[in-house]
């Protein structure tokens, strides 16, 4: 390929590089013994243990070292660029093939390193990331009963979780009508030192985490209904600011849980409430109290409909202020409004089908990793809240 010439009018061109062919299958086949190794392991917990906190927690912490050097989202970058990549990609292979003869060959031969790269990138995710979900989980390297817990603990629990709640929600920075008033770069900043105290219970909490990253595409995020990501590949915790500021604290507290090596989403939501409500700060104890409540209370809701009635109508005018805009925040993330009829109802249609899509994705990758819940297994953690705090 031709890239510039020099004052003779020679033209410089780039080496052509020409490995043997024994090279390049060993490199094409790399990435799937890698793979195949991992599931022909993955049955087995203390393989993936080893893994998991010996070999991959390492790496993940020094790829969170690295990408913390940069204020913004290096996954977010790694994103956008693959997929623009791929577009471009595409709409060359298409054109590139369609005018030249042997198309199949050509076809094989520009697909053949896209295929290579995600299979490195997918073996790279299941040994960094994936290997944790067959490890033994947090609740099982601490003791945590599998058999559920009583309704009547469930219930002092909640009670105890709205109480808190109620006052602690007076001391947060509000306006004249008493909506929460956003901190979030104190929340960000803070956030570093939150597992100081849960830690002393749970060594293994101790180690270090990353500040979290805001996203430039928040409100992609906030479309399809999430708050955070942790992507093990880069070591970030990727946080939507435009989440309700009462709720932001949880959720960085959340994705700083896989930093420090919890995998599964419901043992992640245990801690990052742990985390808060023990932290000494009370912007995260508060948010981790109304945010606990709120799983606490779904749970109730069924099974102890008067404990439910009773324990919520209890609750402070902040208390059901902060949950009313948290509901009409995600609420209004389901509609689009542009003030054209038929152009709302198309709009709105493709961003719930596009939401619907992810979770769909997601609740599948879950279930394939030994997550049996799949996206319920976001309400597993109140099992564990009852425990931890009716001892």
């Amino acid at each position: 390929m031709d890239i510039e010439k020099n004052e003779t009018g020679k033209k410089w061109k780039l080496p052509s590089i020409n490995l043997p062919r024994g090279v390049i299958i060993a490199i094409c086949s790399l990435p799937v013994v890698l793979i195949g190794v991992f599931y022909a392991l993955r049955s087995i917990p203390s393989v993936m243990g080893w893994v998991a906190f010996r070999v991959s927690a390492p790496i993940r912490g020094l790829l969170g070292m690295l990408s913390s050097i940069y204020p913004f989202s290096i996954t977010e970058i790694l994103i956008t660029v693959a997929i623009i990549w791929v577009i471009f990609y595409s709409v060359k292979t298409i054109m590139v093939t369609a005018r030249r003869r042997g198309k199949l060959r050509i076809l094989a031969r520009r697909l053949l390193p896209v295929f290579v790269a995600a299979a490195y990138i997918w073996g790279l995710f299941c040994w960094l990331w994936n290997s944790g979900y067959y490890a033994p989980g947090f609740a099982e390297r601490h003791g945590f009963s599998p058999n559920g817990v009583a309704i009547s603990d469930l219930a002092v629990v909640a009670s105890l979780f709205a109480e808190k709640a109620n006052e602690l929600a007076p001391l947060m920075l509000r306006d004249e009508n008493g909506h929460y008033i956003a901190d979030r770069r104190g929340v960000f900043a803070a956030s570093m030192d939150i597992y100081r105290n849960i830690a002393l219970e749970f060594p293994d909490l101790g180690g270090r985490t990353y500040a979290p990253k805001s996203m430039m595409f928040s409100w992609l995020m906030s479309r399809t209904g999430y708050s955070g990501v942790y992507f093990a590949l880069t070591g970030e915790a990727n946080i939507n600011t435009r989440i309700p500021a009462p709720f932001l604290p949880t959720t960085v507290a959340h994705e700083h849980s896989h930093q420090l090596g919890v995998f599964a989403e419901d043992e992640a939501n245990f801690v990052g409430i742990a985390a808060c409500v023990t932290s000494g700060n009370a912007v995260f104890e508060y948010s981790g109290y109304i945010s606990g409540l709120g799983y606490l209370l779904s749970a109730l809701h069924d099974d102890d409909p008067q404990s439910w009635i009773r324990i919520t109508v209890s609750l402070s005018n902040e208390v059901w202020i902060d949950w009313r805009d948290n509901d009409d925040y995600w609420e209004s993330q389901r509609r689009v409004k542009t003030g054209v009829e038929f152009l709302d109802n198309i709009l709105t249609s493709v961003t719930q089908g596009v939401s619907d899509a992810v979770d769909a994705v997601y609740d599948s990758f879950l279930k394939s990793q030994n997550q049996t819940l799949g996206l319920k297994s976001y309400g597993a953690c109140v099992d564990m809240l009852v425990e931890y705090f009716i001892a």
